[in-house]
């Protein structure tokens, strides 16, 4: 008789959904704070015409994403260091604290050094999760489950969109802040009380076990440096990715609810309609897109192909997006925008997932956190950026670029790690 696999390891990907879900609420509240009156002209952010000034707004997001990226440059290294429990519990406190943090704020400047720490904080989330996702599970199941905790992020984005307008409307803007800024502690109670490697867990069974490890690289004697590991073709081919994509994400999180607000006029009160469409529709796609390749694996299909291939099909799914700055049916943008925000989600489950493919899990976290500083680095320039073009042009500049973004990410990926090969560490 076979024995029954056990499968704890996939309440721990319920806890990396939920820490996304809340790193995602906790970013998303300034974006539609910001469009409440009352809160922009109480921190100077309205500009002569009483509309938010996207020049400022631009530099609060570029301070967010430059700490982001400072965050990656130590984050993933700490984790690889000191392990997913602590490292990952540090952050969320930290975050969590900045978050609720923003409440204090008198002044723009308030309003950056409360975005610093936030983006700070909120960098060991990815490197975390897709560390936790190399330890957990095999190969096979590997971009499913990534695909399932970044669907976290979606949700965030839904939520934060219900419960922000709420508040604001009923206790003002800082409770907005403050409320939000508590779901990090409770988060922390149960992974602490959750968390532990699978070889030390008391309810993961032998028979789990065995399947986790069943196709496990053997793990260096030494951890391997940053310098060593930019020596690697792979590491390039995340870093040149995310470099070229993330910006495309950031610009939905931060500027969405301007752009329904000005564009469509999207008031504070009914803006949970378009943002839960869009984000609903990008959690069916960060699913899928992981469940694809996952699923093409399973066939037969080699995971160079499997996952390439799915990413290509976001890539195309991108394309479109810049139509829905030139249509004035406000339907027609949200299904739009929605596309490629489910494509985007599905290529970022997969291009996570080649991390753990081409390296060992002792180098994953700091893989991931060399390429995603690489990315918000760039995302703090493009955020500096965008509120200039958004101020002067509008939109359609910005939109014109995101769908030309994936596919020379993909000729990238492919040439700087062509085969998807694991990396044998010296």
């Amino acid at each position: 008789m076979t024995p029954t696999i056990s499968k704890y390891r996939w309440r721990i990907v319920a806890l990396l959904f939920f820490a996304t879900a809340i790193n995602y609420i906790d970013r998303q509240v300034l974006s539609l704070v910001a469009t409440d009156e009352g809160f922009i002209h109480d921190l100077g952010l309205a500009d002569a015409n009483g509309k938010l000034n996207k020049e400022l707004f631009g530099y609060l997001d570029a301070a967010f994403k430059g700490a982001y990226a400072l965050g990656f440059l130590v984050m993933g290294s700490v984790l690889d260091r000191f392990g997913s429990r602590k490292g990952f519990s540090f952050a969320i406190v930290l975050w969590s604290v900045s978050a609720a943090g923003h409440a204090l704020a008198k002044s723009v400047s308030g309003l950056g050094i409360g975005r610093f720490f936030l983006g700070l904080g909120e960098a060991a989330n990815y490197p975390a999760c897709v560390k936790t996702i190399a330890e957990w599970f095999p190969k096979k199941e590997r971009s499913f489950a990534t695909g399932l905790f970044n669907a976290g992020s979606n949700i965030g984005a839904i939520l934060a969109p219900i419960l922000v307008p709420f508040l604001v409307i009923s206790y003002g803007w800082q409770s907005a802040f403050v409320v939000t800024g508590t779901f990090g502690f409770i988060w922390l109670f149960f992974w602490l009380i959750t968390y532990k490697k699978p070889a030390e867990h008391p309810k993961v069974s032998k028979e789990e076990l065995a399947y986790i490890c069943a196709d496990q690289e053997v793990e260096p004697a030494k951890k391997i440096s940053w310098m060593k590991l930019l020596s690697y073709k792979q590491t390039w081919a995340f870093a040149l990715g995310k470099m070229l994509t993330d910006p495309v994400w950031y610009l939905f999180l931060t500027w969405l609810p301007t752009f329904f607000k000005e564009e469509h006029n999207v008031d504070l009160k009914t803006m949970f309609v378009p943002m839960i469409v869009i984000y609903l529709v990008s959690d069916g796609g960060s699913i899928l897109g992981g469940w694809l390749s996952s699923h093409l694996i399973k066939k037969g299909w080699t995971v160079n192909k499997s996952r390439k291939l799915t990413m290509l099909i976001c890539a195309l799914a991108v394309t479109p997006i810049f139509f829905a700055s030139m249509t004035s049916n406000i339907s027609v943008a949200i299904g739009l925008i929605a596309l490629a925000a489910a494509a985007h989600q599905g290529w970022s489950a997969n291009l996570f997932t080649t991390v753990s493919d081409s390296f060992p899990k002792s180098a994953v976290a700091s893989v991931v956190g060399i390429g995603s500083m690489m990315g918000s680095l760039m995302g703090m320039v493009v955020a500096a950026i965008t509120g200039l073009v958004y101020q002067e042009y509008g939109p359609m500049p910005l939109f014109i670029a995101a769908s030309c973004a994936y596919l020379p990410a993909l000729l990238l990926v492919n040439i700087f790690n062509n085969k998807l090969e694991q990396v044998v560490v010296k």
